[in-house]
């Protein structure tokens, strides 16, 4: 039997919090779930609950230190549109192959975690920053936001291990940072 995953954990990529303010501006506005989630770019989700954890992350450091750091652009604004008409608005992390690499590394230690590769073209990094119900309302959207939007860099070093628990405390935190600097707690749940 697979190991078993859980919607209350992910391992993300985060920009670091002095670059939040002009995303979580956009969020406040348009995602839904804001509140919920920090910014970030999935590369695991759903993963493996916080009992699972202290056994995946010497493997995972080991697989991940030697494709880092890299520099990562957010520049452009994309969007997704759903079957149900509706639209998710996203930054667009360049370069993607940087990504893609770190997410390929992460899976071969958690390969039940492929979630992310089983939508239709496979893993699209992306950083959320909200919803439309429409594709016109989307469109009309995306234009406007890119207009004003100023990119941002960032370095990455350090892949997170985030949780959360069940509603109503349903905030996601940052358990364990795995990356260059080695593997160090942050908030790491009670086990």
């Amino acid at each position: 039997m697979p190991p078993r995953k859980t919607h209350h954990t992910a391992v993300v990529v985060m920009p670091p919090e002095a670059l939040w303010p002009p995303i979580q501006a956009i969020r406040a506005r348009y995602d839904r779930q804001v509140r919920r989630w920090m910014p970030h770019i999935n590369l695991l989700y759903p993963f493996r609950p916080p009992e699972a954890w202290p056994e995946l992350l010497e493997p995972m450091a080991e697989r991940i230190r030697p494709l880092l750091p890299f520099t990562v652009r957010l520049a452009e604004i994309r969007y997704f549109r759903h079957p149900s008409g509706r639209c998710t608005l996203w930054l667009a992390p360049e370069p993607a192959e940087a990504l893609d690499a770190l997410q390929r590394a992460l899976l071969a230690v958690a390969p039940e975690c492929d979630d992310v590769r089983r939508h239709r073209g496979g893993f699209t990094p992306h950083l959320s920053i909200g919803q439309a119900p429409d594709a016109t309302t989307c469109v009309a959207l995306q234009r406007a936001l890119q207009q004003q939007w100023e990119p941002l860099t960032f370095p990455v070093t350090h892949v997170c291990l985030i949780w959360r628990h069940a509603p109503p405390d349903d905030v996601f935190r940052v358990g364990w940072e795995v990356g260059l600097e080695g593997i160090r707690p942050v908030n790491p749940p009670a086990t």
